[in-house]
């Protein structure tokens, strides 16, 4: 009955943006092989500016999934096997304190008290001689609303009950009235990254002998109730639910990704759109305008300030052309269009019986059709989510494969805000920019999704929301783009050129609380390795002198009295530093063998030690492969096998073939081929080293001429 008005959202789209060689018989012989090196590759031996972006961001990361349901949290630290074990060994019934039988669980407001103190607690059981949870199915018909104002989550209900594939998730299959009842049920929510499981009993309330808030059509189906009452416990209260956003209702039934569209102003291929989202089982809704607590029905059948469920989007043929009706669910399970496509319209008379029959469903359960031109007229916002953006699919024959890169991490205080802009300084250079690359785009459609949330403490509602956005910058370049409003969830959709972008989330106050930044990102080759996604870093205009403080600091805290390391402080220095990280620890330690190899690459001076200049080199590519590691380990092993080590050694824009990536598999990697963290940076820097090396003496060709003294000085030292 309530839907919060959405507020003046617009979601935005962008358009296009636009050495010297050896001569091996005019030479004389080289005294170390570093010798050889500064003259075939000029520029090896001076200095090399350190990444800009010393570590990674400490944030969580994850990629492809949204939270795993084989790692499930414990709302409240409730467990429904044990609980429910528990209960059938002492033959009781389930009383769940954490959300009693007791007017808090309703809420102070949402009622007179007098009501309050009326309303009793039945168990379904007491209610229906033959209770069942599910009969015959799961349908939008099963639901009517009851006194509380959550439209906006049934609407999303509604249409969950169309999407089997996350139905699924948030209605377990083990449990019912039959066997093993023990009064106590359990429902699936994803929050914040992650999916919660909410234990409840089966206690409703019940208000002058009739349901409060939701009622099954057919009376003894209890799933409706149960799992708007396990909804209810994860807010806090009923009272909690009575007026909210059907985005995030979306959301939290599905875990995906949802976009807004004003049809006030839509884009002009809405239409497309919503044919894509119905073909791709996306969920979808809708709201219209209004003031959403007076629920005023007008005289053509639309209730004002209320959330709808579409059911369905389709173009049929009509008269000598064709037409585009889009089909809508009222929650109230009453209460339907009387205008052009309605039930008894006369417009069905012109439609062929075939699609006749097969749409039209002449009953009052709530459902009725419309066309997109009164769609758009009498409903102000559409709402569509799915795990991945496939409603930006349209025109596409294929399904498109969409990338997912997940970053949950803490606002800090002085995060730059609306007022102060986007700079350099300050805030800006104190919170992570997350970076992703396009490679390729079709100007014709998104390929870009960014969606922003902030994570509520426990207990906080919708009218706490923090004004929250971020700013879309190419890298070292303007801002593009930068979107905020006070809503739990900010998401855009883009069509973005190639290149290299970031991601900068923003707050309006300054205040700290933790966010989730998703990033989609549209595959039109079908291939994965066809985007990359980088690691979170700190800005990429941090000033130079805190560049260089964050290598110089760990230089100087490991160096001899001579400022200098050798292969032992070198060890312990990666050990220690580089191994925090959980991704880069999991395939081992760096051993003394490797970092004397590793020494060696980067020893300007063949004296079996490195100097500042030498470790700044040795930095900068240090944390250059890093990120292409974690990039690159896709499912988080910390390993890479040869299908990834060839997509690490195409990102650092190296050569290789199938053949030479099965040799460095076989010879840096384990038993399986794997390589982790310190065998693949030991691969990687012999393997640039090399490369460079024979681009210089070969001078563009193909073959070198070298000396045997020259070769065995190259190979035996490295």
């Amino acid at each position: 009955m309530i839907s919060r008005a959405e507020g003046t959202r617009r979601q935005g789209r962008l358009h296009n943006l636009p050495a010297t060689s050896l001569n091996p018989e005019t030479t004389t012989e080289p005294s170390s092989w570093r010798e050889i090196l500064r003259r075939w590759c000029p520029g090896k031996g001076r200095m090399l500016s350190p990444s800009s972006a010393p570590m990674p961001e400490r944030g969580w990361q994850t990629t492809g999934a949204t939270g795993s349901l084989q790692k499930v949290k414990k709302f409240n630290s409730q467990d429904f096997r044990e609980l429910r074990a528990l209960c059938l060994s002492q033959g009781l019934l389930f009383e769940d304190a954490t959300f009693p039988a007791h007017s808090s669980s309703i809420g102070a407001r949402l009622l007179p008290q007098e009501e309050l103190w009326q309303i009793q607690w039945k168990r379904p059981t007491e209610l229906q001689r033959n209770p069942y949870l599910i009969m015959d199915g799961v349908s939008r018909f099963d639901i009517m609303q009851g006194e509380i104002g959550d439209c906006w989550m049934l609407a999303a209900l509604g249409s969950l009950t169309l999407r089997k594939q996350f139905l699924e998730n948030v209605l377990p299959k083990d449990q019912g009235f039959q066997d093993d009842y023990a009064g106590i049920f359990h429902f699936r929510f994803w929050q914040y990254g992650e999916w919660v499981d909410v234990v409840i009993d089966d206690r409703l309330p019940i208000l002058n002998g009739r349901y409060l808030f939701v009622h099954p059509r057919t009376s003894n189906e209890f799933w409706p109730s149960l799992l708007e009452k396990a909804y209810a416990k994860l807010r806090g209260s009923y009272q909690n639910l009575n007026g909210g956003y059907l985005s995030d209702a979306l959301v939290d039934l599905t875990g995906g990704v949802q976009v807004q569209f004003s049809l006030r102003d839509p884009p002009p291929d809405l239409k497309e759109i919503l044919k894509a989202a119905d073909r791709s089982q996306c969920l979808m809704g809708c709201s219209t305008p209004g003031q959403a607590r007076r629920n005023i029905e007008l005289k053509n059948g639309i209730v004002q300030g209320h959330a709808y469920t579409i059911t369905g989007a389709v173009k049929i043929p009509y008269k000598n052309g064709w037409k585009h009706i889009i089909r809508i669910w009222n929650p109230w399970g009453h209460g339907e269009w009387k205008g052009p496509w309605s039930d008894n319209s006369h417009q069905w008379d012109r439609v062929e019986p075939k699609y006749r029959e097969a749409l039209l469903r002449n009953k009052d359960d709530g459902e009725f059709w419309m066309s997109y031109e009164n769609f758009q007229e009498q409903f102000s916002w559409l709402y569509i989510c799915n795990s991945t953006p496939t409603f930006l699919d349209f025109g596409d024959e294929h399904c498109s494969v969409w990338s997912l890169t997940s970053y949950t991490n803490l606002w800090s205080q002085g995060l730059p805000t609306r007022k102060s802009h986007y700079s350099s300084a300050g805030a800006a250079s104190t919170n992570p920019q997350y970076f992703f690359k396009v490679l390729d785009h079709d100007p014709n459609t998104y390929n870009v999704a960014i969606s922003l949330m902030q994570k509520h403490a426990e207990g906080m509602q919708d009218e706490k929301n923090l004004k929250i956005g971020f700013f879309l910058s190419m890298e070292n370049s303007r801002v593009l783009k930068q979107i905020f409003f006070r809503t739990r969830d900010v998401t855009s959709y883009l069509t973005l050129s190639p290149g290299t972008y970031s991601v900068l989330p923003a707050a309006a106050e300054e205040q700290e609380f933790q966010f989730l930044l998703r990033i989609f990102i549209r595959n039109q080759d079908h291939h994965e390795s066809s985007y990359s996604l980088t690691s979170p870093r700190l800005p990429m205009d941090i000033p130079r002198e805190n560049q260089d403080s964050s290598y110089k600091a760990l230089f100087l805290k490991y160096a001899k009295q001579d400022s200098t390391i050798d292969a032992l402080q070198l060890q312990q220095l990666l050990n220690e530093v580089i191994l925090k990280d959980e991704m880069t620890s999991l395939g081992g330690r760096f051993s003394f063998d490797s970092c004397r190899s590793i020494l060696a690459l980067m020893d300007l001076n063949s004296n079996g030690r490195l100097t500042l200049q030498e470790f700044g080199s040795l930095w900068q590519r240090l944390t250059k492969y890093m990120d292409i590691f974690i990039r690159e380990d896709r499912n988080h092993s910390g390993f890479l096998d040869a299908a990834e080590l060839k997509n690490a050694i195409q990102a650092a824009g190296l050569a290789s073939d199938g053949r030479l990536v099965r040799l460095l598999a076989l010879r840096y990697g384990d038993a399986g081929g794997r390589l982790g963290f310190c065998d693949f940076l030991c691969c990687m820097l012999r393997l640039d080293t090399m490369s460079h090396a024979f681009q210089n003496l070969a001078k563009g060709g193909s073959q070198i001429l070298m000396t045997a003294m020259e070769w065995l000085t190259l190979v035996m030292y490295t």
